[in-house]
């Protein structure tokens, strides 16, 4: 097979399996939400992904993470409590989904409730209020309770819509990018990978080339990401403009694998198909093309 062909069968490798359990699950959660704050019977209304899997770059199920809107009626209700209404609430949605699923817990980071599945698959359900500019206000319980801002709808709508614009190849390099944070135990944020792959493949001179070009497009973009300031603490997200913070120096690893790409291209072009597939392998992984 020629590197088209194997970058093919890498991204193909990458799309999230169990995609029909997801959804089953998460219509089952959010009708039992629907029913409990809104009084309606719906699997849809009121909610939808967030993350990874919202902007469709995920490339595992193990967390899926989803935000439902409540009345504001109900931000009053809990806004007014004397102490950590916030805490309140998300106690408040894990009893609702206790309903129909009787394991659940109030995230660690305090924001989300979290429920797991048995296969590892675990939903983070963050309960929110649309604000008048379309952004929404999320509980963090932490220090006392505080509310919170977030606006991923102009995120999830800006990777979309580039992502179109060069058929499909920005979510597929964020898909690979995060085969690659995984196995090299990359310190960076999913959504730092979405949004640099965001500006870089606006210039990139093959940006609307497909497979037979994924070589060069992850060697170029290893460069781009080594070359980002070490001492740079956020980026702007595409859509929102919301900062994105460091969590680490990632340039370094882009580098190595930068370098390890160049052999890579340099055994294909020699005919030593081989030997560069397991060159690709030691950059992602097992999910590439098999030698």
């Amino acid at each position: 097979m020629g590197v088209g062909e194997n970058f093919r069968i890498f991204c193909d490798n990458l799309i999230v399996p169990n995609q029909s359990d997801i959804s089953y699950r998460y219509r089952r959660i959010t009708r039992r939400l629907n029913l409990d704050f809104w009084g309606v019977d719906s699997e849809t209304s009121h909610s939808f992904y967030v993350g990874s899997y919202g902007r469709n770059t995920a490339i595992g199920a193990s967390d899926l993470d989803v935000l439902f809107q409540l009345p504001y009626s109900v931000y009053e209700r809990f806004n007014g409590y004397a102490g950590n209404g916030q805490s309140a609430l998300l106690q408040a949605i894990r009893t609702s989904i206790q309903n129909t699923y009787s394991v659940t817990s109030v995230g660690g980071d305090g924001q989300v409730v979290v429920v797991p599945f048995t296969d590892g698959v675990k939903f983070e359900i963050l309960p929110a209020f649309i604000n008048k500019d379309d952004s929404y206000t999320y509980p963090d319980s932490n220090g006392g309770g505080t509310w919170k801002k977030t606006d991923p709808k102009p995120e999830i709508q800006a990777i979309k819509a580039r992502d179109a614009l060069y058929g499909g190849n920005l979510r597929r390099l964020c898909r690979m990018m995060r085969a690659w944070k995984h196995e090299w135990q990359v310190p960076i944020k999913s959504l730092l990978i979405d949004t640099l792959a965001y500006r870089f493949i606006e210039t990139w001179e093959h940006r609307e080339k497909s497979y037979v070009y994924y070589d060069w497009m992850v060697r170029d973009f290893f460069l781009y990401l080594s070359n980002q300031n070490d001492t740079q603490t956020y980026w702007s997200a595409p859509g929102s403009g919301d900062p994105v913070w460091s969590i680490g120096s990632f340039q370094y690893k882009a580098k190595r694998c930068y370098n390890i790409s160049l052999e890579a291209i340099k055994y294909d072009s020699d005919n030593m198909s081989y030997t560069a597939r397991g060159k690709w392998r030691e950059i992602f992984g097992s999910k590439y093309s098999s030698p």
